[in-house]
C-alpha cells in the first residue's frame, strides 16, 4: 500500500484515489436535508416529451466473441503540446475537441492542433487543486443546428458548475459571454469533483458528481438520495431553462433529489454510452484498495445504487452487500494501479476484431484493460497494454476511432498495425 504522501502526489484531476487511514472511519450520519444549493432556479419543471437523436450506426460487426490480440493495434500519437488534457469529444464532424484542465477547449483538425482555442474560460475556472478545473464536455445532439454544448467545471470558489455555451453560426468558435449556468453544486472539499459529462441515447444530459471529497465520504453523500454528490444526474436541457426533470428519474415522486439518476458513487470521473447498444459503462475511482467498472444495460431504468460507501468494489467498506446494491462488472486492486479511468466501447470500422470491447485504464500505472461480455452474460477481462502514460481519458471521433489522453499533453489513437 503506497503511503499517504505518495498517493497525494499521484492525485490529478479527480483520477488518483485518496489516501485514508488504514481502517475505515465510522459510518457518517446522513444529514436530514443535505441537498446542495441549486441555482439560478428554484422550481424544477416537469419535462416535456424528450428529443431522441439518431444514434450513429456501426459499419462493422456488432460484436466479437473473444478479446483481441493487442499486437494487432498500437497507440500512435496524434498531437502533443496540450496543457493537462482531460477529455476528448466530437461534434459530428472531423474535428476533435480536447479539454484542457485550466479552462480551455482546443481543436484538432486534420491532425493539427489549432493555435486558437474553441473556448477559453480560464479566468472563471478554479484549477488550483489537482482534482479541480474544466473537467467535462458534451455537445448537444443537434449541435449543427443550435450550436449548444455543455461543460462541467469548478469555479473560483471550488464549487461545481454545469453550464451551456453557444457558438456563432459558423460553429467554429464559442462565445464565452454566452454562458447559461444550469446548476451549481456546493463542494465541501477540493477533491472528488467527478467530471463525466455526456448525452445519452435518450437525448438527456448525464453528469457524474463525486461524493464531495475528503476520504470515506464523511458527510454520507453517496448514499443520501437528497444529495447531488456521489451521483449520476440526468437532466432535460431542451425547451425549459435552465433544465427540466425527465419523468423517468427515480426520485421524481419519491423522497430524493429529482435530478438523481444513479447513486452510491465515490468519484465517477468518466462514463460512456455504447454508440451501438446504448449500454452505459462507468469507472468509479476507489478509496484504499479497489477500483471498479459499473454497468447499466440500455433497457434498465434509473435508481441503481452502486454501493459506495458501503462497499468498495465487491468488498465491504463501511457496510456490507445486500441485494439492493449493484455490484461492479469488473474490478482491480491497487497492486495493479490506483485510479481507474473509465473508457469507451470500441466501434471503430478499422478495428473489426475489437467490436463491442470496452477499453478502460489506470491513471497511475498506465495500464489498459479490455472487457467483453460473453454469451453466457459473464464478463471477461484482460490486460492489453502497458502504455507508460498518465491516462486521464479516452474518447471517440465521429467515425468511432478510439483515442487515449496522456496528462503530459499527448493524444494517441488506437491504430491497426499494417
Amino acid at each position: 500500500m503506497p503511503s499517504r504522501t505518495l498517493l497525494w502526489m499521484l492525485l490529478a484531476i479527480g483520477l488518483a484515489a485518496c489516501a485514508s487511514p488504514q481502517s475505515a472511519p465510522p459510518a457518517a450520519s446522513i444529514p436530514s436535508n443535505p441537498l446542495p444549493t441549486l441555482t439560478p432556479h428554484e422550481a424544477l419543471p416537469a419535462s416535456p416529451t424528450p428529443f431522441t437523436p439518431e444514434l450513429p450506426q456501426a459499419t462493422s460487426p456488432a460484436a466479437v466473441l473473444a478479446l483481441p490480440d493487442p499486437a494487432q493495434a498500437s497507440w500512435q500519437p496524434v498531437v502533443s503540446g496540450l496543457e493537462s488534457p482531460v477529455d476528448l469529444q466530437q461534434a459530428g464532424d472531423e474535428r476533435l475537441f480536447v479539454v484542457e484542465q485550466p479552462g480551455r477547449i482546443r481543436v484538432v483538425e486534420q491532425g493539427q492542433l489549432l493555435s486558437e482555442a474553441f473556448l477559453d474560460i480560464a479566468g472563471r475556472v478554479g484549477s488550483q487543486g489537482n482534482e479541480q478545473g474544466l473537467l467535462g464536455l458534451a455537445f448537444h445532439p443537434r449541435f449543427s443546428q443550435n450550436g449548444h454544448f455543455y461543460v462541467n467545471y469548478t469555479d473560483l470558489q471550488g464549487d461545481t458548475v454545469i453550464a451551456r455555451f453557444q457558438t456563432g453560426t459558423d460553429l467554429q468558435h464559442a462565445d464565452p459571454a454566452s454562458e447559461q449556468i444550469l446548476l451549481t453544486v456546493d463542494q465541501p472539499y477540493a477533491n472528488h469533483n467527478g467530471g463525466a459529462t455526456a448525452f445519452g441515447p435518450d437525448g438527456y444530459l448525464y453528469l457524474g458528481l463525486g461524493d464531495g471529497g475528503s476520504a470515506g465520504d464523511p458527510q454520507g453523500n453517496a448514499q443520501s438520495p437528497w444529495s447531488l454528490l456521489g451521483k449520476v444526474l440526468r437532466l432535460d436541457v431542451d425547451g425549459v431553462l435552465p433544465y427540466a426533470i425527465p419523468p423517468g428519474n427515480p426520485f421524481v415522486q419519491q423522497d430524493g433529489a429529482p435530478e438523481v439518476w444513479a447513486l452510491g458513487l465515490r468519484n465517477p470521473w468518466r462514463f460512456a454510452f455504447d454508440r451501438v447498444t446504448g449500454d452505459f459503462y462507468l469507472g468509479d475511482v476507489g478509496q484504499n484498495t479497489w477500483e471498479e467498472i459499473d454497468f447499466q444495460p440500455a433497457a434498465a431504468g434509473g435508481g441503481a445504487n452502486y454501493g459506495w460507501d458501503l462497499r468498495e468494489g465487491r468488498h465491504d467498506y463501511q457496510g456490507s452487500f445486500d441485494p439492493t446494491l449493484v455490484e461492479p462488472i469488473a474490478e482491480y486492486s491497487h497492486d495493479q494501479g490506483c485510479s481507474v479511468t473509465g473508457g469507451v466501447v470500441v466501434r471503430s470500422p478499422s478495428l473489426p476484431a475489437w467490436q463491442g470491447v470496452y477499453l478502460f485504464g489506470d491513471y497511475c500505472s498506465g495500464k489498459v484493460w479490455g472487457l467483453l461480455r460473453e454469451p453466457t452474460g459473464a464478463w471477461r477481462q484482460a490486460l492489453l497494454y502497458q502504455t507508460g502514460s498518465s491516462i486521464t481519458s479516452f474518447g471517440e471521433d465521429s467515425l468511432g476511432e478510439v483515442y487515449l489522453l496522456d496528462r503530459g499533453g499527448t493524444v494517441y489513437r488506437l491504430t491497426p498495425r499494417p
